[in-house]
């Protein structure tokens, strides 16, 4: 299976954009919205607060997803090097390796907690690639 990605090394400067991107992008839209109701009424306080909760906020969501990102490649990198092939397992098992290590400050009960949703959604994600691509 050839998946059509950047080489490692930039693959994990390209993933960390991309989730910095999807993260200012996301996080606008959600941030002016909360930022929108919980202002005082009126349609100026309003737009205004809306957008002092997006300069507020949508910076350290962004480097957030940009922590993610830059850390889920670097550890796919990493699997592929070691493994010697690139398959699904690498993603799953970097998705459940980056939710416990970004989870590490809070205990060890919820690293094995992220981990295992980390590891369970990416198992989820490339299931569903594989049927798909299983069907044409």
């Amino acid at each position: 299976m050839e998946y059509n990605r950047e080489p490692c090394p930039w693959r994990i400067v390209d993933d960390c954009g991309g989730a910095f991107t999807m993260g200012a992008i996301c996080g606008t839209l959600f941030q002016s919205v909360i930022g929108f109701r919980n202002a005082p009424s009126g349609f100026q306080r309003r737009l205004h607060g809306g957008l002092m909760n997006v300069r507020n906020r949508v910076p350290q969501i962004s480097g957030n997803f940009a922590v993610w990102g830059g850390l889920f490649s670097a550890i796919e990198c990493t699997l592929i090097h070691w493994r010697h092939k690139e398959d699904p397992w690498n993603s799953i098992l970097s998705g459940a390796l980056t939710g416990g290590v970004l989870a590490s400050r809070t205990g060890i009960t919820s690293m094995i907690g992220s981990a295992t949703v980390g590891g369970i959604f990416l198992a989820l994600v490339e299931g569903e690639y594989y049927y798909q691509t299983a069907d044409n």
